[in-house]
């Protein structure tokens, strides 16, 4: 079963009467699905069905719906509320007259009064009517629904092609933490003879004379609290339930993070018990690697 990122981008048209209808999604990681529907074009009694749909489809994500619509040559013409400037031209003339000033069509100063007037009139509310009202009616919305599940087909599809980039990061870094734990094995002999000398010549220092048996059981004593077998045995198995949950399970993105905190657990406790210069060199290498691999989870559906 192959994962999913949350980022993605898909798109979809319908050609309508009087135009082009584009359906945009865009979405990025989030908690939960948060989503967004930016256009003022999708009718009130279709939004949360709508909704419910892209919350079915991506599961998660803050995700952003845009709806553009773009009309024809001939439908984008703005048309003049005829009765309306005429309405507005007659209130003027009788301010003008209330007001004393010349009546329309006389130069005054060099300029056409009357286009002054006609200018200003065109500037009126709704005068200009530019006929975007209503482009998503009931009789156009099969056209715009079947555009709408194309589009979420589309990032879906994007989704899925970004989770096998995923896929291939994370997986292949818990493969590097795996083998650089198996590194750390190969310097415990001489970390157990490194800690025995410093030991011994600090007793030497000192002028404390050791018991062999005495010696050898406060040893034992001692690197049992720096033992890591149990720390390699469950990094090991959170690593085997990181690879089951990823390929396993659909929407894994959520119970990845937990498993990687664990992970993490076992990996600081091996660096406080390594005191040795080259287990920690390793030590570090897993922290970085986990790291990366927990931004990268952020991501996965």
């Amino acid at each position: 079963m192959m994962i999913k990122s949350m980022t993605g981008y898909g798109k979809a048209e319908a050609m309508l009467e009087g135009g082009k209808l584009r359906i945009e999604f865009r979405s990025v990681n989030s908690k939960s699905a948060d989503i967004s529907i930016k256009s003022s074009l999708l009718p009130k009694e279709h939004e949360m069905a709508v909704r419910k749909k892209i919350a079915d489809k991506l599961q998660r994500g803050t995700i952003d719906m845009f709806i553009t619509w773009e009309p024809n040559a001939g439908a984008s013409a703005k048309s003049i509320n005829t009765d309306l400037a005429l309405e507005y031209y007659a209130q003027m003339l009788e301010l003008k007259k209330l007001l004393r000033i010349t009546s329309p069509g006389e130069v005054t100063q060099g300029k056409d009064e009357f286009t002054d007037i006609m200018s200003l009139i065109l500037r009126m509310p709704e005068v200009m009517d530019s006929g975007k009202q209503d482009v998503i009616t009931e009789d156009n919305w099969p056209a715009v629904e079947k555009a709408i599940d194309e589009a979420l087909e589309a990032i879906d599809h994007y989704r899925s092609d970004e989770g096998v980039s995923l896929y291939k990061d994370v997986t292949g870094r818990v493969a590097t933490i795996l083998s650089l734990y198996d590194e750390i094995e190969q310097y415990e002999p001489e970390r157990i003879a490194s800690i025995k000398e410093k030991i011994t010549k600090a007793a030497e220092e000192c002028g404390v004379k050791l018991e062999k048996e005495r010696f050898e059981q406060e040893m034992i004593f001692y690197l049992e609290k720096l033992d890591i077998n149990e720390e390699k045995v469950r990094l090991r198995q959170h690593c085997k339930y990181f690879m089951d949950t990823i390929d396993g399970e659909p929407f894994p993105g959520k119970k990845l993070g937990f498993i990687i905190q664990e992970m993490g657990r076992e990996i600081n406790t091996t660096g406080s018990k390594s005191n040795n210069a080259e287990m920690q060199k390793r030590v570090v290498k897993m922290k970085d690697e986990l790291e990366k691999i927990r931004e990268q989870s952020m991501n996965i559906l």
